[in-house]
């Protein structure tokens, strides 16, 4: 497999998890190398649009292949969701994408730093254009830190241990590359699952928190409801336990809100309204999809369809921001507005 290859994964049931209209308007939030934006170009009508988001500089590179004139592609993070929609006049779209987690180019491109396979400066930033790196961030972190974004974000028992042990490197010698980092992990870290690097869950943890991952996806889930017309769609694909987790618990509350304690007196107006349905059940790969692709095996697909009445396509309210009613959160008016690897 090249640098630059990568096979979208639950390609065929995201798409139509989505339920595409002709001519909806639809946002990939993740565009990476454009396998779901493609797929949802090829049902979508000639009056359709798309917008792709990606944070990568490369993928947005990748992208400028894709001509289409019901498409564009943008250069910001998912969290940036609303501002970009702002941009272009629209104000509700009928589906949205999130494909959340690393991608098969940047793991396999040693420079991004975020494979223990290679080695290489300890980059491990999504947009390279901005932000803190893994070696910044090693340098300067104290060692509770360190334990705690390692326990919390690569669910890893030895984060004390290998916390110390970075600390005690790094006033040596310095922490600057991939090979240091994963060579410093595995003298700590003497049992692991068969199959299994000793550094894997560091260098996930160390990723996950560079890139505020779990934050970014907590930002943009109420946001990506919020914005969908009544009867769109929001489907997510997650490749492990902390994002999933994320995912299912914003679903469920979203569709069964949480009510008040039996006995409270409250008035049926002033409890908690469903946001959204779930779609069926949580989707995984199938073993031939597995076997093709193995880095595919923890991916799971979540599909929730907002509620309300359905007015059609939010076509029409391409172009017509001004024209709109104002949404909830803003102008004073109330409403409801929350917040991979290898």
């Amino acid at each position: 497999m090249s640098a630059d290859s990568h096979v979208s994964v639950l390609l065929a049931e995201a798409v139509a998890a989505l339920a595409i209209k002709p001519a909806g308007v639809y946002v990939d939030a993740t565009f990476g190398r454009g396998g779901h934006s493609r797929s949802i170009l090829d049902v979508l009508g000639p009056a359709g649009r798309l917008i792709a988001l990606d944070r990568d500089p490369a993928a947005i590179a990748a992208g400028a292949s894709l001509s289409d004139p019901r498409f564009t592609l943008v250069h910001a993070a998912f969290s940036e969701f609303d501002a970009v929609l702002d941009r272009f006049g629209i104000e509700q779209v009928d589906g949205v994408l999130l494909d959340i987690g690393v991608s098969s180019p940047q793991l396999n491109t040693p420079e991004r730093g975020m494979s223990f396979r290679f080695d290489a400066p300890l980059d491990m930033r999504m947009d390279t254009t901005q932000g803190e790196t893994a070696a910044e961030f090693l340098a300067r972190a104290s060692q509770s830190e360190l334990e705690r974004v390692i326990r919390d974000y690569g669910e890893e028992r030895f984060a004390h241990a290998i916390a110390k042990a970075l600390v005690a490197a790094r006033g040596e010698r310095g922490i600057s590359r991939t090979g240091q980092l994963a060579t410093l992990v595995a003298q700590v870290v003497r049992t692991r699952e068969p199959g299994q690097h000793p550094a894997t869950r560091s260098f996930q943890a160390l990723r996950i928190h560079v890139n505020r991952e779990l934050e970014e996806l907590s930002l943009t889930l109420p946001r990506a409801v919020e914005r969908l017309a009544p009867g769109g769609r929001l489907a997510v694909i997650c490749f492990h336990s902390l994002e999933d987790r994320i995912v299912k618990r914003f679903l469920r509350d979203a569709a069964n809100p949480p009510q008040p304690p039996k006995g409270v007196p409250v008035r049926v107006v002033d409890l908690p309204q469903p946001v959204v349905k779930l779609i069926g059940k949580a989707l995984f790969p199938s073993a031939a999809e597995v076997a093709a692709n193995p880095r595919c095996r923890s991916a799971v697909l979540r599909v929730a369809q907002k509620l309300g009445p359905v007015a059609g396509s939010s076509q029409d309210a391409v172009g017509r921001k001004d024209a709109a009613a104002p949404r909830p959160g803003k102008s004073g008016v109330a409403g409801r507005r929350g917040a991979g690897g290898e």
